[in-house]
């Protein structure tokens, strides 16, 4: 293998849909390629297709792949793109990563398999065996609601100890296990945070990106928001900012995450199509809430009297 490579990621990182034509049985690719241009236009700093937000576990085999090439064509060298990679085998991750890396992606997120949770040996083999098979660096995603791999502070470091591992996308509401990543265990591995609701708490305590699917949905927003807190330090400008963005991030976790940035998106005029089933479209009553909490922060129109 060639020499690995490394790619410095910062800033938001949108965790970007996936769109689908109406009825939902297809990408619909022309949808996709909007949505890259107006998150590269907004100033969004790298993209996370085929993640959570982008339904991963509902994309058939080749329409995994096609979602990564086609986010790695549009975005097309300006912004990084980081390839969400999840299976419930190794090989079947080594698979998707190493097409991933042939077709351009700059890094990928691995999600570990997450029907039977792997005990930390198990873990390291799993995360050892996907990184020897590429060159491109890897985000470990620790989503322990997901996976059921619950892994301390000083746990999830030991993972930077692998050649290759060097990020953690950390999708948990443990604040004081993200404190800890960032006050102690920087020099190990870099920790992003991941929970829409910790974004100014992981940024304040020194996450140097966020992984952001809110920041799909109002992606100028976001860019300001990180402006603001990490390159200006202006705090008492970022609360204010903030508590738009806290309203947005709050909302979508109280309801189904995909359709609530489906809805989002719809609603800002932005429309990917639904979220694949199971998943159902937000009730009325919830869209009318989102479609409020949107006009506040200035997002929507404000409606006439």
């Amino acid at each position: 293998m060639s020499a690995r490579t490394k790619k410095e990621l910062r800033g938001i990182l949108a965790a970007v849909t996936t769109p689908f034509t109406e009825d939902g049985s297809a990408i619909d690719e022309a949808a996709l390629q909007r949505q890259v241009e107006r998150l590269v236009t907004a100033g969004i700093h790298g993209l996370v297709p085929t993640g959570t937000t982008g339904e991963f576990t509902t994309l058939s085999p080749e329409e995994y792949r096609r979602v990564i090439e086609l986010y790695v064509k549009g975005a097309d060298g300006r912004i990084p793109v980081v390839a969400g990679i999840g299976a419930l085998s190794t090989q079947g991750a080594i698979d998707l990563a190493q097409h991933a890396e042939a077709v351009g992606a700059d890094a990928i997120m691995l999600v570990p398999p997450f029907y039977d949770p792997l005990d930390l040996s198990t873990l390291k083999t799993f995360l050892s065996a996907v990184a020897a098979s590429i060159n491109i660096p890897i985000v470990y995603y620790n989503v322990p609601g997901a996976t059921g791999i619950q892994l301390t502070a000083a746990e999830l470091a030991e993972l930077g100890q692998i050649d290759g591992v060097d990020y953690i996308k950390n999708t948990s509401d443990d604040a004081v296990g993200l404190a800890e990543l960032l006050a102690n265990h920087t020099d190990s591995i870099k920790a992003f945070n991941g929970w829409d609701t910790l974004t100014f708490f992981g940024i304040a305590s020194g996450a140097e990106a966020s992984v952001w699917g809110t920041a799909g949905i109002v992606p100028e927003l976001a860019v300001e928001f990180w402006e603001t807190l990490a390159e200006q330090k202006d705090l008492v400008r970022a609360r204010e900012l903030w508590k738009h963005l806290w309203a947005i991030s709050d909302f979508l976790e109280s309801v189904n995450y995909v359709a609530g940035i489906k809805a989002g998106l719809e609603l800002i005029g932005e429309p990917v199509g639904p979220a694949r089933l199971p998943i159902q479209p937000l009730p009325a009553e919830e869209r009318e809430r989102f479609a409020g909490i949107l006009r506040n922060a200035g997002v929507l129109p404000a409606v006439a009297a």
